[in-house]
């Protein structure tokens, strides 16, 4: 039956939390707390997953230069997506203009609720700043703290390690593939309550803000998810094209995590299974472990393009002249910005009112017309950026020719058969991926 599908349940739970929020505002914004248990639950898992992940896949590998190999082809696509993503953006809202008209004095904006990301944003340290701390100053820190680049940067160190030992590290490797197991049939329980943790994040998204405010910057909010949408069947598309897969298919494949991840705003929602179905769907498990997660920070396309049309949107509303080059000066910064962004709370939010308290081309008060909107733009931009790691991850092993093409095919045909918690528990999560 349809009903037991976990996408239908996200769907219909979404649905729910809408009317909820709607007809009980009050109500709807008390069961925030539904979909703060769900995100706290997976970001319970996200640290083991991807450092066991990462260290497993490297201890395997024969030879230490597809490390190098495979880390940089995985930046160049992160860096060419993003500014492909920036430019797709500014293209999309010159066209549309979506803030022409408005004619806002920024001098009249109450910019008192721009206090707590504006604060956010004073604390972000720059682009030097953010590579200092990729290293922890403490293991059990960065996994305290979950920050997930840190995480990376250690998993990548015992991978090597473990790589060169040989024998002597294999009791270690055995240990964190049966961990690795326990760890995913923990993640298959809590994708079961995934509903519940859409509906108290739809409840609240509409409690607090009401049908009123998506209506009354309907145009804007129309210009995002559109530009979304057409960034992904268009350039991912084209990359699914090139690397000799159907991106419809692919999409069906990630249905469940591209609707949890609607529902709750967060592509860390969805991480471990994301990771999990690559692998099953032939891409090899250094390559996920290295993209996936990485491109949390380097490869978020959707928040590009929230980027690009925000603050060009801005300065439409409040009558803000800006020329070709201080356009495209501003995305430049918004591209190197948004690097030191993760692990920030409303880190796509803070890191436009970073740059734009910075550059001073647009006003930054402008971002009060956008609180209003912004958690309905962060689903769109949280589903483009999922989509893009995912794709990111196929075309990165297409590119190394690393790819197992019999499993991508296998893996896309079945696509509407299981979930990722069926997927997770008809293959062992610690089983090696054949021919790797």
């Amino acid at each position: 039956m349809m009903i037991k599908k976990l996408y239908v349940q996200v769907i219909l739970a979404v649905v729910a939390g809408a009317v909820l929020g709607h007809l009980a505002p009050h109500l709807g914004t008390e069961l925030k707390v539904l979909s703060d248990i769900f995100i706290r639950m997976i970001k319970m898992v996200l640290a083991p997953v991807i450092f066991c992940s990462v260290v497993l896949g490297i201890a395997r590998m024969e030879n230490m230069k597809e490390l190098g190999r495979i880390g940089v082809k995985a930046l160049v696509y992160f860096e060419v997506a993003s500014t492909v993503a920036l430019l797709f953006g500014l293209l999309v809202v010159n066209v549309i203009r979506p803030g022409k008209g408005m004619h806002v004095d920024a001098a009249t904006l109450n910019a008192s609720s721009l206090h707590q990301y504006t604060a956010a944003a004073t604390r972000q340290e720059g682009v030097m700043g953010f590579i200092v701390n990729i290293v922890p100053q403490s293991v059990v820190e960065a996994f305290a703290k979950g920050d997930i680049l840190q995480i990376l940067f250690f998993g990548v160190l015992l991978g090597v390690a473990l790589s060169q030992v040989g024998q002597a590290g294999r009791p270690a490797v055995a240990f964190l593939d049966s961990f690795l197991t326990a760890v995913f049939r923990i993640v298959s329980m809590v994708m079961r309550v995934a509903p519940v943790g859409a509906f108290g994040a739809m409840a609240f998204t509409i409690g607090a803000y009401g049908l009123g405010s998506l209506l009354s910057l309907g145009q804007v909010l129309v210009c995002v998810y559109l530009t979304c949408l057409a960034f992904v069947f268009a350039g991912f598309g084209l990359v699914a094209r090139l690397c000799g897969f159907s991106l419809w298919k692919f999409l069906k494949y990630i249905g469940d995590e591209i609707f949890t991840v609607a529902g709750t705003c967060s592509s860390e929602s969805v991480l471990p299974q994301i990771m999990r179905k690559l692998e099953l769907a032939g891409v090899p498990k250094p390559v996920v472990g290295l993209v996936v997660p990485g491109g949390l920070s380097f490869n978020a396309d959707g928040s590009a393009i929230y980027f690009s049309i925000a603050a060009i949107f801005i300065a439409q509303a409040t009558d803000t002249p800006l020329s070709a080059l201080e356009q495209l000066t501003i995305l430049g910064v918004l591209m190197l910005a948004s690097k030191g962004s993760a692990g920030v709370a409303g880190a796509g939010f803070v890191t436009l009112a970073a740059t734009l308290a910075a550059m001073h081309s647009v006003p930054v008060s402008g971002l009060v017309l956008l609180l209003g909107v912004d958690r309905f733009m962060a689903e769109a931009r949280s589903v483009t950026n999922t989509i893009g790691n995912a794709v990111g991850a196929v075309a990165v092993a297409a590119w190394d020719r690393c790819l197992d093409r019999d499993m991508l095919a296998a893996a896309l045909a079945g696509s509407t058969a299981h979930g990722v918690a069926d997927v997770a528990v008809q293959h062992g999560a610690g089983e090696a991926i054949p021919g790797h």
